[in-house]
């Protein structure tokens, strides 16, 4: 992050602009919506600024001149966006001069602060910056923000904001009271207030309070088994990021990686979990007894688990240890990582002319130990998916031999699917073991085994190369 964000308040402070233009007009405009005395200064201003300056809004004061020195002495902030070098540079030279905020407009080097991109539903304000990089950007961001949250939410904020005092006075604990305002706003008293029911949004928070004045003892709180998906943050659900920003307490493992951890409220309390192969931090049982003692403890505990947690993530053990401890859950399931490295690696599961089925597996079993139905697997027009297979691949390569299929079969070893780092290894059962030991491929990587792995290279024509590229795929890996 190259800037500090900060809600800067000018409310009755001199703000100084110098410039005729659309953006001059602009920088006038917002600084007077935030309640600053503004000085504008142009010699000949354009339609826009007149149009401004013809409706006298208060606060401001526009002399058709230059700025001089004596100008800028007792300002905020000055912002220069007449787009003349001269006039630009004699600006900055004043506000060095007296220690005051300078932004001058298209010139990253003469900014002290850069002007974002904001979708104002006041009291809310959203504000989206690239740090000068590229407003294109913030500005396309802006506009989806912009139709995401409606003024509805900033009249709420209004309406809960006169709150504060009240529920300080009833609700001394800190956690308790978050948790209070989060049940507030995303529960009953916010459905009502947003259809427009404030007398039954009122008479719900004063119930909810009386409620809450009478707690004896801290409530119990809830786990949140979360599927974070392969590994892409743009590939979790909207309500796996709902409920990352309401854990107090976080516990996940290797397969969850930093810019998906990033995305968690930021003063939750984070537990490394391990699950190593063969080398785990905590067993299982461990994890299972630390969600449980943490939501008897009032807590909100998310569990991110890599891919889907039903999906060879001992999510059902997890949820059984919780029932029969009588402790509240939330399930929000996941992209599973075959679909996902599949997707990513550009072959599909299913295919009409290649397979009818897709079976999932896994090469680790309960003590380590591969144990798979092969009858199963031989079966002919599927796909084979297998999870956490890497350590086992020569030991499944010679179970497919002895049961009579095919070393020319096709198979694909993903390696970090989905992303950035990617890497993607195609070859036979014949020959993929020593593939994979020249490229030295580690865990996490995903198998698929069937004649769907042959559309990839058929399926990777320039525009798919393309897009992979935009979706920080690797190509297949060079011998």
């Amino acid at each position: 992050m190259d800037n500090l964000p900060i809600f800067l308040t000018v409310k009755d402070r001199r703000v100084l602009v110098d410039g005729g233009g659309s953006v001059a007009a602009r920088r006038v405009e917002r600084a007077l919506s935030a309640g600053a005395h503004v000085l504008s200064f142009d010699p000949d201003p354009g339609e826009d600024l007149m149009g401004l300056i013809r409706s006298a809004p208060a606060g401001l004061t526009f002399e058709r001149r230059l700025p001089v020195r004596e100008d800028v002495a007792d300002c905020l902030v000055v912002y220069g966006a007449s787009e003349d070098e001269g006039r630009d540079e004699a600006l900055y030279g004043w506000s060095r001069e007296f220690k005051v905020l300078c932004n001058i407009a298209d010139v990253t080097d003469k900014c002290d602060f850069v002007t974002p991109s904001i979708v104002d539903r006041s009291p809310v304000v959203v504000a989206i910056s690239t740090g000068g990089a590229a407003p294109v950007i913030a500005r396309t961001l802006r506009a989806r923000i912009e139709t995401m949250l409606t003024p509805a939410y900033g009249q709420l904020a209004a309406f809960v904001g006169q709150f504060r005092e009240r529920i300080a006075a009833v609700i001394e604990d800190g956690r308790e009271r978050r948790h209070f305002w989060e049940r507030m706003i995303d529960g009953p008293v916010g459905d009502h207030y947003l259809a427009g029911d404030a007398a039954g949004a009122m008479a719900r928070f004063d119930s909810d309070l009386r409620l809450a004045a009478t707690h004896q003892e801290r409530p119990m709180g809830e786990v949140y088994l979360v599927g974070a998906g392969p590994g892409d943050p743009d590939l979790l659900t909207f309500r796996a990021l709902r409920l990352m920003q309401r854990a107090d307490v976080v516990l996940y493992d290797r397969l969850v990686g930093e810019e998906i951890i990033s995305l968690v409220r930021r003063d939750a309390e984070r537990i490394y979990v391990g699950k190593l192969p063969k080398e785990h931090t905590m067993e299982q049982h461990d994890i299972s007894a630390l969600m449980a003692q943490l939501a008897r403890q009032g807590n909100r505990v998310l569990r991110l688990k890599g891919g889907d947690p039903f999906i060879f993530g001992r999510g059902g053990e997890e949820i059984e240890a919780l029932a029969e401890q009588g402790v509240p859950f939330r399930i929000v399931p996941g992209i599973t990582a075959s679909a996902g490295c599949g997707a990513y690696a550009g072959i599909p599961l299913t295919h009409r002319d290649h397979a009818q089925s897709c079976l999932f597996v896994t090469a680790h079993g309960k003590d380590g130990v591969l144990d798979l139905d092969w009858e199963v697997l031989i079966r002919p027009a599927q796909t084979v998916a297998v999870y956490m297979g890497l350590s086992n691949l020569a030991t499944l390569v010679e179970g497919f031999r002895r049961h009579g299929v095919s070393m020319q079969t096709d198979i694909a070893v993903i390696e970090n699917g989905t992303r950035p780092d990617q890497r993607v290894l195609v070859g036979t059962l014949g020959d993929i073991v020593g593939k994979v030991n020249r490229e030295k491929f580690r865990s996490p990587s995903m198998i698929i085994i069937g004649s769907v792995v042959q559309l990839r290279e058929r399926l990777a024509t320039s525009r798919v190369r393309e897009e992979a590229h935009a979706m920080s795929l690797v190509p297949e890996v060079a011998e």
